[in-house]
């Protein structure tokens, strides 16, 4: 068998260019924006100016965890926290990434928040900002759906996957009475009816779809 020979071509033309020296760090900071949700909600970063006019603001430090709400899903969920009735309540803010949804649930009048992810990472930043947010009623854990057995909630949201979201559709309902809320996202649009398919296997009624530049957020009740 003849092994096929890779060609390389020569770079003719290049050139090298002296950076100066400089505060990386601040330049970073000068290119990351704030995130507005409507008017409902404000996410900044420490080194951002507090801005006036908005619901709610929140602080997150943008390190590496998902969730500074730049992102369509994260918009998405952060947006449907506020249509909800969260007095009382106990939510479970599954993969919480930085913890932002967990903040704003908490900030709305959630009872409780239980937040887990399987990253590192995201552990620890989550318990940084909600330090930052003056938060007392969540709880940071580390790991997945391992952690949910024997646990109860009123509200579950899921901004994961969608291959996650299915694997976990049978725990999410075990952990919700009748008549309790499942919100998930970080998926496509088109993933819809394939979602909405497994989840009314696992006893989940289809309320309504939101959309954000072709990503989706699904509201499901427990029948």
């Amino acid at each position: 068998m003849i092994e096929p020979v890779l060609q390389i071509e020569s770079v003719e033309n290049y050139e090298f260019k002296k950076i100066e020296d400089q505060n990386w760090n601040a330049t970073w900071e000068q290119n990351f924006e704030p995130v507005f949700v409507d008017q409902k909600l404000a996410i900044v970063a420490p080194f951002h100016d507090s801005p006036q006019g908005f619901e709610q603001v929140i602080t997150i430090m943008p390190k590496m965890s998902f969730g500074t709400g730049h992102h369509q899903t994260t918009w998405l969920a952060s947006r449907a926290l506020f249509d909800l009735d969260l007095k009382n309540k106990n939510m479970l803010d599954m993969g919480t990434g930085t913890g932002i949804l967990a903040i704003l649930a908490e900030k709305l009048g959630v009872a409780s928040v239980f937040a887990p992810d399987i990253d590192t990472w995201s552990f620890e930043n989550a318990q940084e900002n909600c330090a930052t947010n003056a938060c007392s009623k969540i709880e940071i854990a580390l790991g997945g759906a391992e952690l949910l057995a024997g646990k109860n909630f009123h509200i579950i949201l899921a901004n994961i996957n969608k291959n996650v979201l299915i694997q976990q559709f049978s725990v999410y309902s075990s952990s919700l009475p009748t008549g309790g809320i499942l919100l998930i996202s970080g998926f496509f649009e088109t993933d819809r009816d394939q979602l909405v398919e497994e989840a009314e296997k696992h006893g989940f009624k289809f309320e309504k779809m939101d959309t954000k530049e072709g990503w989706a957020l699904i509201h499901f009740t427990k029948k």
